[in-house]
């Protein structure tokens, strides 16, 4: 690489694109394995992601005994971006063709891929936000020209764009639940637009303690409808995951379940440390689940685990009846076999107790905390085995 040649650079929303197409790519991770285990760029065959500390490959010769494939195009990924510049600069020199991650893991943890869904009789448009580095998914629902924003990310601009370039004004923001594993941009969203923030009274308070949070918020009560366009959305208290756990039904078509019901499992009941009693909350919102809603009715979640969650179109979604079949946990019938399979003891992300302070704005962080308190992916889901 010559010194007056630019230094190559991938930005995380290229590169996603690159990996979705199918494009051969091999990522390699120059941070330390702690690092890495909390989070890392997982969409990519195992084989084709390496993880050589920076300082081990500026100090190479050569390729050989590596791992890395000289015919493959490579990602290189630090932190921030800085330390992936200077190990790129040295790979290119060994004839590998290698790209700077810009802006590094804190840069792909934000990245937000913006995928419409079949929109619902009562919606002209239903976007899934899906961001790929949490396995986080939040929504825009447009009806008429006005429109409801729900889990949106502490980063919410994509979802304003949407609306704007949907001609739809968003008229109400809400979170399904207070999050553990990402800093909701709810209550900044709906303060800077001047709309209301709905969110259940049972989740208003820090979950660890009971403290009374300071958000200012439309109570999202059972049965409490949202009305906007020509679409009502109708609150379901659905606790476990959290006390006010709610899911968002659009009559017999559509529920956004937040953490309450996922693709493979559900929102595991032990992040407060009430494992035994809130798997039995979580017991009967999946009994009344089961009572209520038809098989047909397609069940929209707040988070996904793996790549197997998603449809086709590489969205996360499935109908009910299909969960049914499918979901380990939506098919134990037996209330002491449920309850001893979702609350088995689990560790979770020391972090999750900052973030849910701060979602209740108990706590204030800056933007660089922030990034580093939301890095990795989420581990909102029970992953007992089925008894």
């Amino acid at each position: 690489m010559s010194p007056e040649a630019p230094l190559p650079e991938i930005a995380p929303s290229e590169l996603l694109t690159a990996i979705e197409a199918g494009r051969p790519i091999q990522i390699i991770d120059v941070r330390n394995a702690t690092r890495v285990s909390q989070g890392r760029i997982d969409l990519v065959a195992p084989e084709r992601f390496i993880n050589i500390v920076g300082s081990q490959l500026r100090a190479l010769t050569s390729l050989a005994g590596t791992g890395i494939d000289p015919a493959i195009p490579a990602a290189v990924v630090c932190g921030h971006g800085n330390d992936s510049r200077v190990v790129t600069a040295h790979l290119v020199t060994l004839g590998l063709d290698a790209r700077s991650v810009r802006g590094g893991m804190t840069a792909w943890m934000d990245v937000v891929v913006e995928r419409p869904l079949a929109a619902p009789p009562a919606l002209d448009h239903l976007v899934q936000f899906d961001r790929v580095g949490k396995g986080a998914l939040g929504y825009l629902l447009v009806s008429d020209g006005e429109a409801l924003v729900v889990d949106p990310p502490r980063d919410s601009s994509a979802f304003v764009e949407a609306a704007r370039r949907l001609g739809a004004r968003i008229v109400g923001v809400a979170d399904t639940h207070v999050h553990a594993d990402y800093i909701s941009g709810a209550t900044a969203l709906s303060r800077s637009l001047g709309v209301p923030y709905y969110l259940h009274p049972a989740d208003s308070a820090y979950a660890y303690d009971g403290t009374p949070g300071r958000l200012a918020y439309t109570p999202l009560s059972d049965g409490a409808e949202i009305r906007f366009g020509r679409c009502r959305v109708i609150a379901e208290h659905t606790p476990g995951h959290t006390e006010g756990m709610t899911t968002l039904r659009i009559g017999n078509d559509a529920v956004l379940t937040g953490d309450f019901v996922f693709i493979e499992s559900l929102g595991r009941p032990d992040l407060a440390g009430r494992a035994g009693e809130w798997s039995e909350k979580l017991w009967n919102s999946v009994e009344r689940a089961r009572r209520s809603w038809p098989a047909e009715i397609t069940v929209l979640p707040g988070h996904y685990s793996s790549p197997s969650e998603r449809a086709a179109d590489r969205s996360v979604r499935g109908t009910f009846g299909e969960l049914l079949r499918s979901n380990t946990a939506l098919a134990i019938t037996d209330r002491d076999a449920f309850r001893a399979w979702a609350s088995v003891p689990g560790s979770f992300p020391e972090a999750y107790r900052t973030i849910k302070a701060v979602n209740v704005l108990l706590q204030d962080v800056t933007d660089e905390e922030a990034s580093v308190l939301e890095v990795g992916r989420n581990e909102c889901a029970v992953r007992a085995p089925a008894h």
